[in-house]
């Protein structure tokens, strides 16, 4: 039988979760480390998942339910300070006064959502009727959209597609993935929700690149009426009734637009700018490519990084849906037992 070793997995997200239950009957010990009071990660704060709109706390649970009554350890409220590597092994640290020997480390330390008050010509944290597609999932969670739109019937609505992805002045290039369908999805459900409101999608170039994501935006205008104006946003202001005044430029049409609207969704993407070479030892460094980690080879090596014996599963090495994250977990739990049977023969 293989030695028991001990492998440590940071972040207690979908990719940390389903990775510690992918390892659960390895026989190894297991330990978590998250630095939030709870474990789930970001399904926590979402409400439906697209496209199917199951509910986020469903898959949360099934996730947490697969390693209760394992060998798993979890440490709620920890942060790692410092990983060096001693031997054939790492040492763990954390601001919590833990010292963790590892024989493997796992990084599932997920993504950040891009700070939308960059964007200072979009208005958030200025005007109040301006929130993101975070925000909106909270409030649906928490009491549909009463306290935003104060009891009105006939709302205008209006969803700004890639804020803080594909946009050079803000330093991200690249396509967060999941916007566009995150915005279909929200679109639908605020017309569910008031279904006398007219809601507008302004986009770049729509990419429903996933399963069912392109019947979802066909439902979307034939179902709900939702617009899809392809166009960039240069400028939201506040008018003196409290409304918000957007200006853009209709690129088929060649036309600028002025529309009115009561609330503004911005869609955020993600960023991965976690500092890991302040945390990790001299000797240990990760590629990165736009703040992700970069693996050895992204088609056959996905899960592992240039460090032996760190490895990596999730949006911390690029944008993904939560089912890519959970099977990208399952691969990255399978391709540490792998190594570490090598590493014991």
């Amino acid at each position: 039988m293989t030695e028991q070793k001990h492998i440590v997995i940071i972040g207690g997200g979908p990719a940390g979760l389903q990775a510690a239950s992918g390892l659960k009957d390895s026989g190894h010990q297991i330990t978590i480390i998250e630095k939030e009071s709870t474990i789930g990660g970001k399904l926590n704060s979402w409400h439906k998942l697209f496209p199917e709109f199951q509910t986020a706390n469903d898959i949360s649970v099934y996730l947490i339910n697969s390693i209760n009554n394992s060998n798993t350890e979890v440490l709620k409220q920890t942060i790692v300070t410092k990983i060096t590597r001693e031997n054939n092994h790492f040492k763990i640290s954390t601001a919590q006064n833990h010292s963790l020997k590892a024989d493997a480390i796992l990084l599932a330390t997920g993504f950040e959502l891009f700070r939308a008050e960059k964007k200072e010509e979009y208005g958030y944290g200025i005007y109040k009727n301006i929130i993101t597609s975070a925000d909106l999932e909270s409030s649906f969670r928490q009491n549909g959209l009463k306290d935003l739109l104060l009891g009105k019937t006939h709302p205008r609505i209006g969803f700004i597609h890639c804020v803080g992805s594909r946009d050079k002045k803000c330093g991200n290039t690249y396509c967060s993935k999941v916007c566009c369908v995150t915005g279909v999805k929200q679109a639908i459900e605020i017309k569910q929700l008031i279904p006398h409101s007219q809601v507008f999608n302004f986009y770049m170039d729509l990419r429903m690149y996933g399963q069912n994501f392109e019947e979802l935006y066909i439902e979307a205008q034939q179902d709900y009426s939702i617009n899809f104006i392809r166009g960039r946003v240069s400028e939201i202001a506040e008018n003196i009734d409290g409304t918000l005044q957007i200006k853009a430029e209709d690129t088929l049409s060649g036309r600028p637009l002025k529309m009115n609207f009561d609330l503004v969704i911005l869609l955020a993407g993600m960023e991965n700018r976690q500092d890991y070479d302040n945390i990790m030892d001299n000797n240990i460094k990760l590629s990165r490519s736009n703040g992700f980690i970069v693996p050895i080879n992204r088609h056959v090596r996905p899960n592992e990084t240039t460090i032996p014996g760190i490895f990596i599963a999730g949006t911390c090495r690029e944008p993904l849906s939560i089912q890519e994250t959970i099977a990208d977990a399952k691969s990255a739990a399978s391709t540490i037992t792998e190594w570490i049977n090598k590493q014991s023969n």
